[in-house]
């Protein structure tokens, strides 16, 4: 009698942890049928949370939840008042997990000043989000304050105005110095800049004040190509982290405009077509369902996914606009665009753009904060200031 109480809790037991087993790969029991049928799970989480959720036109809850689905094909929206609306088309398989994470974007963001000295031109920092601003009121600097500044975006102390680190005053460099008419070439560890002019070319320290500017002249090529090198081995190093096939390629048929800030994607123009080979095979099971591109063409712009081997066609750029044309966003999952003088983000597969700043901006710039927001030089009040002035874009 006891083995049979014994056999008939094993069956039990055996019966109930098959079950558990079965609901969390997504299998429910279909009464009407009296099986257990495969599902597939859709995990929902979305920034700011609590935004409703759409399937195929029905209300199904508020982020951030896990749906059970058959499996089939789904038009998933997500919506929250205020705030910009996400859309993606998926295709859901039984006992797979896809996963959304949404980002919506204010409609109606906010603006903070972060200068008000009077800005005739600023450069951003590549992978930084640290700008390099010009100031020159000419005769009616009374102050002194005309000179070449940095501005770090995640450095926001209490005061209203962000403070400036002085990088150079014009009163020490030549005076027929010209702001506008100066092209900057960073260090690849970001500590120093080449500051050339019409005439002369300076080193400067990006750490600390210059007093006196070093003339580099005579050696600016030299100590360019030195660091451009720097540079190109930089990048070999994490493309090294890439499959061998990719890098390979990479090596010699692409431009590195910029890895994501998390070095698994990479953002890059290529220099002559070739058709990228699948590198993992079979396909990751439950990656990104956006239609990707393996022929890659020239002078096209492209988004490479190591961890699930995707190649993303992104579009073709007028790259002479530099960084501020395309740019990773700090999370690594989206890109910042410049869309006609509107700033959108989308998705890094291309999709889902979306417009987050249709105000005013000067000279194309823009450039993103650490935390998610951007910097965009604008002048709201021109009939009284003759220059723009940094502000900041509250988009999260």
């Amino acid at each position: 009698m006891k083995l049979l109480y014994r056999i008939i809790f094993l069956v039990g037991f055996l019966a109930i942890l098959g079950f558990v087993i079965a609901y969390a790969r997504g299998y429910r029991l279909d009464l009407e049928k009296r099986i257990m049928t495969s599902t597939g799970i859709l995990a929902i989480s979305s920034y700011p949370k609590a935004a409703k959720i759409y399937i195929n036109n029905e209300f199904k809850g508020v982020t951030d939840q896990n749906i059970v689905l058959p499996p089939g094909n789904y038009q998933v929206d997500i919506k929250k008042d205020g705030y910009t609306n996400f859309s993606k088309k998926i295709s859901l398989k039984g006992e797979l997990v896809i996963t959304l994470e949404p980002i919506l974007f204010p409609i109606n963001p906010a603006l903070s000043p972060l200068t008000n000295l009077g800005i005739i031109k600023a450069i951003p920092i590549d992978g930084t989000d640290r700008v390099i601003i010009f100031v020159d009121k000419g005769i009616d600097d009374l102050e002194n304050k005309n000179g070449i500044y940095l501005f770090e975006g995640d450095r926001r102390p209490l005061a209203f105005f962000q403070s400036l680190s002085k990088i150079i005053l014009k009163i020490n460099l030549p005076s027929d110095i010209d702001f506008t008419k100066v092209n900057i070439t960073v260090s690849p560890d970001t500590k120093e800049a080449i500051f050339e002019f019409d005439k002369a070319a300076y080193l400067l320290s990006l750490e600390e004040e210059n007093l006196t500017p070093y003339d580099v002249t005579s050696s600016k090529s030299t100590l360019i190509n030195a660091w451009e090198e720097k540079k190109i081995k930089d990048n070999q190093k994490v493309l090294e982290t890439f499959p061998i096939e990719f890098a390979n390629i990479a090596s010699e048929s692409v431009k590195i405009i910029s890895f994501a800030p998390n070095d698994t994607k990479i953002l890059y123009q290529a220099t002559k077509s070739f058709n990228l080979p699948l590198i993992i095979n079979p396909p990751v099971i439950a990656g990104n369902q956006s239609q990707e591109e393996r022929s890659v063409k020239k002078s096209k712009v492209y988004v490479y996914d190591r961890k699930e081997d995707k190649n993303y066609l992104i579009g073709t750029w007028n790259l002479e606009l530099g960084v501020s044309s395309i740019q990773w966003y700090f999370d690594s999952k989206h890109l910042l665009i410049n869309r006609d003088k509107k700033i959108a983000v989308a998705d890094y597969d291309g999709t889902n753009e979306q417009i987050v700043y249709s105000g005013p901006f000067e000279n194309n710039f823009f450039s993103s904060t650490n935390d998610g927001k951007i910097i965009v030089l604008i002048n709201l009040n021109s009939q009284v200031n003759e220059l723009p002035d940094l502000y900041l874009v509250g988009i999260r």
